[in-house]
């Protein structure tokens, strides 16, 4: 088996976090094997031994096998759930994200930011992996020092949001960069036009106002807790338009409560620029910015990716302080469905006094 030889530099002398992340996260891809028939999953191997999950390209997948999958994003420290009820009150189904290690499970796992490539032309296989995989090749090298991560395990689970199976060059350059044999590998498939990739991208909601966070360099060890909500929009035929869905359930639907340690300062001044209204690029479908920019993510403003509502509780001083607003009327456009424009919607920034306050 191959093995790491680096060792992982951290900006202090505190030893990695991030051990059994992949462990962790095995245990859930686990019982999605143990149960591929109910969950409608595919199971196969490449020619290199490596495991692939199908979850919605050949195979159906569904509600429950993208839970599961987002579970795995959030290498196992997260609880991912459907709820009838959401911060869209008009709206039937959402998603609910809890982890007791936002900063860790989020960035350190679920965060899609290893680029994976091969080939050129029609024939290329691009996608970007999330999941616990990332702590263990951490070729985000800046990210991973910088919050003292590194996970050490015989298997890896990536996660890749993609319409076809990758090809085993990707395969072997993911198990040769996470040290692992190619056997003891797991890529899960979601693509976003499916059910399963539906859940798992709106699953980011807590994710997204956690980078928010970091690109605004508010100290992440101060986020003690977090939890966040969107609304799961149905699903589109067509790539664009299942890709737009799932960005605007969580840049004008979601819901992100964020509790932090310090000043009541710092607290407000993080909660006015967290949510997603903040951004020169608010205010049209994900798609329409999308396909303006030429269809390239690059170019489209850094700062829209975050929740649309945003809570944040200073813990010293007890008070909570409110940013952002529910945009049901642009959802309605986006999800191609009618929503009482009344119901959810929020508007404004303010403080609500703790007991104390």
């Amino acid at each position: 088996m191959n093995s790491h030889t680096d060792t992982p530099s951290t900006d202090s002398a505190r030893s990695p976090r991030g051990q059994g992340l992949n462990r962790r996260a095995g245990l859930i891809v686990q019982a999605l094997l143990d149960d591929a028939e109910v969950l409608r999953v595919g199971v196969d191997r490449l020619a290199n031994g490596t495991r692939i999950i199908d979850a919605g390209i050949a195979c159906p997948g569904g509600l429950e096998a993208g839970r599961l999958i987002a579970e795995v994003c959030l290498g196992g420290l997260g609880r991912v759930s459907l709820a009838g009820a959401g911060p869209v009150a008009d709206w039937p189904i959402a998603v609910q994200v809890h982890t007791a290690e936002p900063v860790l499970a989020c960035l350190g796992s679920q965060y899609a930011g290893w680029s994976l490539s091969h080939g050129e032309g029609k024939g290329a296989f691009h996608a970007l992996g999330s999941g616990p995989a990332r702590a263990l090749a951490r070729k985000e090298k800046s990210l991973f020092n910088e919050l003292g991560i590194a996970d050490r395990h015989a298997s890896a689970c990536l996660v890749l949001e993609v319409d076809k199976a990758p090809p085993v060059e990707v395969a072997d350059k993911i198990a040769t960069a996470c040290g692992v044999d190619a056997e003891a590998l797991t890529l899960l498939l979601t693509p976003t036009r499916s059910l399963a990739g539906n859940v798992q991208v709106v699953s980011r909601v807590l994710e997204v106002a956690l980078h928010k966070a970091h690109e605004l360099h508010f100290p992440l060890d101060r986020i003690i807790d977090g939890s966040g909500t969107a609304p799961l929009p149905p699903p589109a035929p067509d790539f664009l338009n299942a890709m737009g869905r799932t960005n605007d359930a969580v840049l004008y639907g979601g819901s992100v409560v964020l509790y932090v340690s310090g000043p009541d300062v710092d607290a407000e001044a993080l909660c006015k620029q967290l949510p997603s209204s903040a951004s020169r690029d608010y205010g049209r479908p994900f798609a329409e910015v999308f396909k303006a920019y030429g269809y390239d993510f690059f170019k489209v403003d850094p700062m829209l990716f975050s929740p649309a509502r945003v809570t944040v509780t200073a813990m010293d001083s007890g008070n909570s302080f409110r940013a952002g607003a529910i945009d049901v009327e642009l959802l309605s456009r986006s999800f191609g469905t009618q929503f009482d424009v009344g119901s959810g919607a929020s508007s404004g920034t303010g403080v609500v006094p703790g007991a104390g306050g």
